[in-house]
């Protein structure tokens, strides 16, 4: 069973970083992408950044490009989300999850979510 741990989430002034940080565990993750999610109240889910490892793509939403970097470890399972110049619009609570490719995020598995809260 796969489970995904989020963490590194907290309270931040505008224009101050925070680095998330996902593990993941119950099995290999070769093959496998991960992203990093979020919601904030009264919103729809948002995709942030994602990672594939199969060939080290990455991908961002345009309102993070440039400010947010997704990294990772794909022996360790884990998976960072580097956030800068963050803005009180970034307020939401981030979810790490991590599906194959074929079968898309509605099917993936998700990590309880980490807050984030940025302060203007």
């Amino acid at each position: 069973q796969v489970q995904l741990d989020e963490s590194g989430g907290g309270l931040v002034q505008a224009g101050g970083s925070l680095r998330l940080s996902c593990a993941a565990s119950g099995r290999t993750f070769s093959g496998y992408c991960m992203g990093w999610f979020r919601q904030a109240p009264g919103k729809e889910r948002e995709n942030v950044a994602v990672i594939c490892w199969s060939d080290g793509s990455t991908l961002y939403a345009d309102s993070v490009k440039g400010r947010f970097t997704i990294s990772g470890d794909n022996a360790k399972g884990t998976v960072y989300l580097q956030m800068s110049s963050l803005k009180p619009e970034d307020t939401a609570v981030y979810y790490c999850a991590a599906t194959l490719p074929k079968t898309g995020w509605d099917r993936a598995s998700w990590g309880q979510g980490t807050q984030v809260t940025v302060s203007s």
